[in-house]
């Protein structure tokens, strides 16, 4: 018969030898979203594109509708139409869904605006009442018709908007009553991708289930800096990123991320202009060896997805610039840390 302080000393016991056995867990990494942005194309996914998506170790895909403004004084969205390329609109968006899942790969829907003349998305706003509700009706049409989708398909995760700082500031009523209206008919997880200077001031993360960030972060001001620089430079960022989680108990989901292959590459990670700088394979592929390193073993950071993967197998390659790492160094280190984090 056990007296109660022997009864209290084994209950010690246990008690350490669990938080024991958590300690040890903390450290091994779990599963993440190891993702790619996969660029809308004119044509359907075909099955030896989506297995070049397994040859990278990804295990989830972002799919993205575009929908487009003629101009600011037309507050009305245009999606879904003929017009578009194949893979933009929701035949598209369907074919690919079901390609993927052919192949076991996790799938985020992440409807996209674009606005005449590269205007950028966040600024977006109107000059009356009446145009902001024009608008409003438009957009919700928009992201129903794919929340939907969504559901059909079970899909992961939807995306309810991208770099829409203005709007989210302005119209904090309209994204309420909508998140509200998409748990009715969505049963997946719901994210909102913020753009990277934003993330701290967007009051919706409480209703939603990720921390969506575009992350775009500006890491260093050099041609070409080292690995110890590029961490220097992530330092605060980090920072913030894990006050967000800790204030709202909800991870941190890079919504986007990646680098061009080009020196000054993380001084301004978002620059898509052409000719800015010279190549440089090396700095993207260091770029993400960091990012790796430094986010994916955090259990307050759920994964990513890679800016940006086509779906033609010779994209990319030594003479491209641009952000996607396909035929590029980037891609190896991309191949070796999914590994890691593969389900």
């Amino acid at each position: 018969m056990f007296y109660k302080a022997e009864f209290i000393s084994l209950k010690i016991v246990a008690l350490l030898a669990l938080t024991l056995i958590w300690s040890c867990q903390a450290e091994i990494p779990f599963k993440k979203i190891n993702g790619i942005s996969l660029v809308a194309a004119r044509d359907s996914l075909s099955e030896k594109q989506a297995e070049r998506i397994l040859e990278i170790n990804a295990n989830a895909v972002a799919l993205m509708p575009y929908a487009f403004m003629r101009d600011k004084e037309n507050p009305e969205l245009i999606f879904n139409i003929e017009r578009q390329w194949f893979g933009e609109r929701a035949e598209g968006i369907e074919q690919s869904i079901l390609m993927l899942k052919k192949k076991d790969l996790k799938i985020m829907i992440k409807p996209h605006i674009w606005l005449r003349n590269g205007d950028f998305t966040g600024d977006l706003k109107f000059p009356s009442e009446a145009d902001w509700q024009k608008f409003e009706r438009s957009y919700r049409n928009y992201i129903m018709l794919y929340a939907k989708i969504a559901e059909k398909h079970h899909i992961e995760i939807f995306c309810i908007g991208t770099e829409l700082f203005n709007f989210v500031k302005e119209r904090p009523e309209f994204w309420k009553e909508l998140i509200r209206d998409l748990r009715k008919v969505y049963e997946g997880k719901l994210v909102y991708a913020e753009n990277w200077d934003k993330a701290d001031q967007v009051d919706l993360w409480q209703e939603l289930d990720f921390i969506g960030i575009d992350a775009y972060f500006p890491l260093s001001e050099k041609l070409s800096p080292s690995e110890e620089e590029i961490i220097s430079g992530w330092r605060k960022h980090t920072e913030m990123l894990k006050n967000l989680s800790s204030e709202y108990k909800k991870q941190v989901l890079f919504t986007e991320y990646g680098y061009r292959s080009i020196d000054y590459a993380l001084k301004e990670p978002w620059n898509s202009g052409k000719n800015i700088a010279n190549i440089n394979h090396n700095l993207q592929a260091r770029a993400l060896k960091v990012l790796y390193e430094e986010f994916w073993t955090e259990n307050w950071f759920s994964g990513g997805y890679l800016w940006k993967w086509h779906q033609h197998e010779d994209s990319g390659g030594i003479e491209n610039d641009r952000f996607t790492p396909q035929n590029k160094p980037a891609e190896n280190i991309i191949k070796e840390y999914y590994k890691k984090f593969r389900n």
